[in-house]
C-alpha cells in the first residue's frame, strides 16, 4: 500500500510573501518616526544622519546583481531565508549598536535583506498568470506594513519606549519571516523549494541581455527615482511637519500613517483599475494626481490631508510598472529585469532621500517639500519615454 503525502494548500506561499512585504513595509517606515531620537542620541545633524541611508547602497546594488542568480541557484525559499536573517541582523545591530559607525555598517545588511526580498518576490508575483489581482494586493500589503510602521513607531514612543527598544520590537516581527519561510523549507513546499526558471541559459546571461534593452534600463531608472521619492517622504516628512512646522508629534506621526493609508488604499484597488483602463493610463493618471498633492504640501503647510493625497497617488506606480514587465520581454529576460528594476528601486530609497538630507542641511528643512516636484517631473519624462519605447517594440 503506497501512501501519498497531501499537497499543501496553494495559499501558503502568497500568505508568506503578503507577510514578506509587511514585515520590510515596517521596517522602512519606522526610521522615519525614528530619525529625530536617532539625530538626538549621536548628535547628527540631516546631512550626517544620511551616512544610514547611504550604507544601505551597497547591499541594494549587491541584490540588484546577485538576486536572479541567487535565486535561480537557490530557490526562492532559500533565498527568502537569507535575506530575512540579514534584514533581522541589521535591525538588531540598530537596536544594539553602541556606536553610530556600527549601526551605519549594518546598512548593508538591512539592504541586501530588503533587496533580495522585494526582487524574489516580485519576480515570482510577476511570472504567475494571476498577476493582475496578485500585484496590487502584494504591494498593498507593503502599505499595510509601512502605515503600521509608521504607527507602531509614534504610539510606542508616545509611552515612553525608546527608538532602541523600538527597533527590538522591530527586529522581532521580521525574524517571524524566518521562522515562516524555514518551516516552509522543511516542509518542502513547492514554490519555496524550487526556482522559477524562465529559460536554461545561465542566469547571469539573461541578467546581462537584460542590462542591453532600453525598456528594462528606463524602467528601472522610473522606479529608482519613484522609490526614491516615496522613501524621501517617509523618511524626512515627520520632521518637516515637527521640526519645521510646529506640528505636535503625534498628529505628524499619525500623518505619516495617513499617507501610507492612502498608498494602501490605492494598492488594493489597483487589479480594477489595470482591467478597466490599462497600466499606462493609471500611471499617467496617478502623476498628474501626484503633481497636484505635492504642489499642496508644498504650498498649503498647516493641513496634512496632502500626504495621504501623495500616498493615493503613488499607489499604483511601482506594481503597474512591474506587471507590465512580463508583457514586454522574453520570458528568459523577465527574472533577471524585476530583479535589477526593483533593486535599482531600492538604491533609490537610499540615495535620493540621502541627498534631500544633504541639502536640507544647508537650506533648512522646509525646502523639502520643494525638492519633490523635481522629482516627480522626473517622472512624468520617464513614463513618457517609457511608454515612446514600447510603443516602438509593438512596431
Amino acid at each position: 500500500m503506497i501512501s501519498t503525502k497531501p499537497s499543501p494548500p496553494l495559499w501558503i506561499g502568497v500568505a508568506i510573501s503578503f507577510y514578506a512585504f509587511i514585515a520590510i513595509g515596517i521596517a522602512e517606515a519606522g526610521l522615519g518616526v525614528l530619525l529625530p531620537s536617532i539625530l538626538r542620541e549621536y548628535n547628527l545633524n540631516p546631512a550626517t544622519i544620511t551616512l544610514l541611508f547611504v550604507s544601505q547602497i551597497s547591499g541594494y546594488i549587491m541584490a540588484a546583481l546577485t538576486s536572479s542568480v541567487v535565486n535561480s541557484c537557490l530557490g526562492l525559499g532559500k533565498m527568502l531565508f537569507f535575506a530575512a536573517s540579514m534584514l533581522t541582523m541589521a535591525l538588531g545591530i540598530y537596536a544594539l549598536s553602541p556606536t553610530w559607525l556600527l549601526m551605519v555598517a549594518a546598512g548593508t545588511l538591512f539592504g541586501l535583506g530588503i533587496g533580495l526580498i522585494d526582487a524574489g518576490i516580485n519576480t515570482a508575483i510577476a511570472q504567475d498568470e494571476r498577476s493582475t489581482n496578485l500585484i496590487g494586493l502584494l504591494h498593498g500589503f507593503y502599505g499595510i506594513g509601512a502605515l503600521s510602521g509608521a504607527a507602531i513607531a509614534t504610539t510606542l514612543l508616545a509611552i515612553g519606549m525608546n527608538w532602541r527598544q523600538l527597533y527590538g520590537v522591530l527586529a522581532g516581527i521580521v525574524s517571524l519571516l524566518m521562522v515562516s519561510v524555514f518551516a516552509a523549507i522543511i516542509y518542502r513546499y513547492p514554490s519555496m523549494t524550487r526556482s522559477k526558471a524562465a529559460s536554461p541559459a545561465p542566469a547571469w546571461k539573461n541578467l546581462g541581455r537584460s542590462l542591453q534593452t532600453p525598456l528594462v534600463l528606463l524602467t528601472g531608472l522610473m522606479l529608482l527615482v519613484y522609490v526614491g521619492l516615496e522613501a524621501s517622504i517617509s523618511n524626512w516628512a515627520y520632521i518637516v511637519q515637527v521640526s519645521d512646522r510646529q506640528t505636535s508629534a503625534l498628529v505628524a506621526g499619525y500623518s505619516i500613517s495617513a499617507y501610507w493609508l492612502g498608498l494602501t488604499v490605492g494598492r488594493f484597488i489597483l487589479g480594477y483599475f489595470l482591467r478597466s483602463l490599462g497600466a499606462v493610463r493609471v500611471i499617467s493618471m496617478s502623476l498628474v494626481l501626484l503633481m497636484i498633492g505635492l504642489l499642496a504640501w508644498w504650498q498649503l503647510p498647516d493641513q496634512w490631508i496632502s500626504l495621504p493625497m501623495i500616498g493615493f497617488a503613488l499607489a499604483p506606480i511601482f506594481p503597474a510598472t512591474i506587471w507590465l514587465i512580463p508583457k514586454q520581454l522574453p520570458a528568459s529576460l523577465v527574472p533577471a529585469a524585476v530583479s535589477f528594476a526593483t533593486s535599482a528601486a531600492s538604491i533609490g530609497a537610499a540615495m535620493i532621500p540621502s541627498g534631500v538630507g544633504w541639502i536640507a542641511s544647508w537650506s533648512g528643512l522646509g525646502v523639502i517639500p520643494l525638492l519633490m516636484l523635481p522629482l516627480a517631473i522626473a517622472m512624468i519624462v520617464l513614463h513618457c519615454a517609457n511608454s515612446l519605447n514600447k510603443n516602438l517594440l509593438k512596431t
